[in-house]
């Protein structure tokens, strides 16, 4: 790839006196130019994510740009501050890539394979990966409170911490407050507060909702500026700095301010496409630079599998689908009285916006307060009659555990619904892995919650039919990537057609097998379909086995193909603590002793979207490699 078009050596180092709460000329001149100079080359580098398809999160990186930049010129004046640009937000990463490239860790060329496959630089930060980076961070809440540990162990120094109006919605800033006012840490957040999220305007959805209010609450000093006033902003800062104790600056701002087709809206918190990046670019009178963009063309999967159509359909959104098709059998009056689904500011990722559009009488908008919204839905669902309905991020049910527990202790009815799970295309790399949600079946053995993750649309559809209203913690599983339908070994019916029905805790038997059967749900169902058949044009008769009930054992089936030759557990959760650690347990309880193995995530992603599959050696051609080891 070309040289980085933007020269990054012209940033100018500068030295700020915050004891001096007014800039020079001089001062403000080179603080302009090195923000013009930073937001330039975010906007250039992040819209290579948006030419190979793998997004990219331009809008809050690209307003911080003033805040870093008065950073940078603290830390050159002065020893006494910690020298990180701690972020609450994950999605943020680009200013991090850009000050590993300013401080030569990577070469500033390296910056245009933004989020690319094993260029290492995935969606959020992670330490020990990329170069330069000094923190890893993506799940938003969890960053202030570590910094308030980093101040512990150096109580002589000032740290810093972006924060912004999202993060702050969660419960562990507000643990974070208490815990800094309280031993008098010397914090300073600089907070974004740009009243955008990925649902919408946190102003709308969240009435009462003050960020300044909130932390003088708790014990802080805070003032509230313009951001983009860079006198008002610089000002801020500098009484923070020179207040002893935590202290917040919370910047007032429009999302993207100056970039044009995403000023103030919600696709600012995404990638900028390339033709408003490359509009952007014009007016600045740097459109020789977009010529970039024509050689980044997506990289899709070359492979092409057998036992599955060509079509693709998303299961996380199909949830939503099937979701209205059951309130569609209620009047509007008795499905506002049984049902409440709430969302926690993913509701366009998650499935739920075609609720909020068909069935805006069950749903209700919330921000990104996981737990919170949770306990919400358990106790909307705490009389027997009424149906909570929950979604987020797989990743994110690791953080509503604790309220998983008590919500089953209550008896309550919640169905809750995360997407993302596994890794199949998480450009946002590991922080966002979904691969323990086996930790969701954390009752004890007098009660049960059942686990589904549905094979192909068809499957989805025919899950949330048949267990919507069913008393308990339900747990229904769906993957950021779309999925194909699964054909029966004729190559041409589908598996799941209009006879299937959902039996809960039954395993389905795809295709029978005399050599062992591979056991796998979810979005390895096509792919371990494509590698059993492969082996058996070869001659080995393999067989394959659908568990969309993760945790429940299918007596029947476990018999059988527990006294076949092996058993292979094949899916794409966590390897340490998935259905493969629990599978094996299964067989010997009950004297079952085939050969057995299990394959899963074992590493840490390396970007990209199709790649992490393989990369995780979960891919086709990794299956039938095991599947003829264990032939043997």
């Amino acid at each position: 790839m070309s040289e980085f078009p933007i020269d990054l050596k012209q940033f100018k180092k500068l030295k700020l006196d915050p004891s001096k709460g007014q800039l020079s000329s001089e001062e403000k001149s080179t603080l302009q130019h090195n923000i013009q100079l930073l937001r330039d080359a975010i906007v250039l580098f992040t819209a290579t994510g948006a030419a190979r398809g793998v997004s990219g999160h331009t809008g809050g990186a690209y307003d911080t740009v003033p805040e870093v930049c008065i950073l940078l010129a603290l830390f050159e004046q002065s020893d006494k501050y910690y020298p990180v640009v701690f972020d609450e937000a994950g999605h943020r990463v680009a200013t991090q890539y850009i000050l590993s490239a300013l401080e030569g860790s990577i070469p500033a060329e390296h910056l245009l394979h933004y989020r690319e496959a094993e260029s290492k630089l995935p969606g959020h930060p992670e330490l020990g990966l990329t170069p330069g980076v000094k923190f890893s961070s993506g799940r938003l809440g969890h960053m202030w409170p570590l910094v308030n540990g980093v101040a512990l162990a150096n109580r002589d120094k000032t740290l810093f911490c972006l924060g912004s109006d999202g993060s702050q919605q969660e419960g562990n800033d507000a643990e974070a407050a208490r815990l800094a006012v309280a031993q008098n840490l010397n914090i300073k957040l600089l907070i974004d507060d740009n009243d955008v999220t990925i649902a919408g305007h946190p102003s709308e959805y969240l009435k009462g909702y003050d960020l300044t209010k909130t932390l003088e609450g708790h014990g802080l000093k805070v003032i509230t500026v313009q951001g983009e006033d860079i006198d008002s902003l610089w000002a801020g800062i500098a009484a923070i700095v020179t207040h002893e104790g935590p202290a917040a600056v919370v910047s007032k701002r429009r999302m993207a301010p100056g970039i044009p087709d995403i000023e103030g809206s919600p696709h600012g918190h995404d990638v900028i496409p390339v033709k408003s990046a490359v509009k952007y670019l014009s007016g600045r009178g740097l459109q020789q630079f977009a010529s970039i963009y024509d050689s980044i063309k997506p990289h899709p999967n070359p492979y092409l599998y057998i036992g599955s159509t060509k079509e693709v359909g998303a299961n996380r959104v199909v949830f939503g689908e099937a979701v209205n098709s059951v309130l569609d059998g209620l009047s509007k009056e008795e499905a506002a009285k049984k049902v409440m689904v709430i969302d926690s500011d993913l509701e366009g990722s998650t499935g739920l916006k075609v609720i909020h559009q068909k069935h805006p009488e069950v749903f209700i908008p919330s921000g990104i307060m996981e737990r919170g919204n949770f306990s919400a839905a358990a106790g909307f669902g705490f009389e027997a009659d009424k149906f909570g309905v929950f979604s987020t991020f797989s990743a994110f049910l690791e953080m509503v555990i604790s309220e998983i527990t008590m919500a089953r202790l209550n008896n309550c009815n919640v169905l809750s619904h995360f997407s993302h799970a596994g890794v199949d295309e998480m450009a946002d790399n590991t922080c966002h892995f979904g691969v323990n949600n086996m930790f969701a079946d954390n009752g004890l053995s007098d009660v049960h919650s059942f686990l589904y993750f549905a094979a192909d649309p068809a499957q989805m559809v025919a899950i949330v039919k048949r267990v919507f209203f069913e008393r308990g913690l339900r747990f229904i599983f769906s993957t950021r990537s779309k999925v194909p339908w699964i054909l029966k070994e004729d190559g041409k019916t589908k598996f799941f057609d209009e006879d299937y029905e959902f039996i809960p805790g039954k395993d389905e038997i795809i295709v029978e097998g005399k050599a062992g059967y591979v056991v796998t749900f979810g979005e390895m169902v096509y792919r371990s379909w494509d590698a059993v058949l492969r082996c058996r044009q070869q001659g080995l008769d393999v067989g394959l086995v659908n568990k969309p009930s993760l945790n429940v054992v299918d007596e029947q089936t476990i018999k059988k193909i527990g006294s076949s030759p092996f058993v292979l557990v094949v899916e794409s959760f966590n390897q340490k603590t998935g259905l493969g650690s629990k599978f094996g347990t299964w067989l010997l309880e009950r004297q079952l002793t085939p050969k057995y193995a299990y394959m899963g995530t074992t590493k840490e992603g390396c970007g990209g979207l199709w790649e992490q599959i393989p990369f995780q050696n979960l891919d086709s051609q990794s299956i039938i490699s095991k599947i003829k080891q264990l032939s043997q």
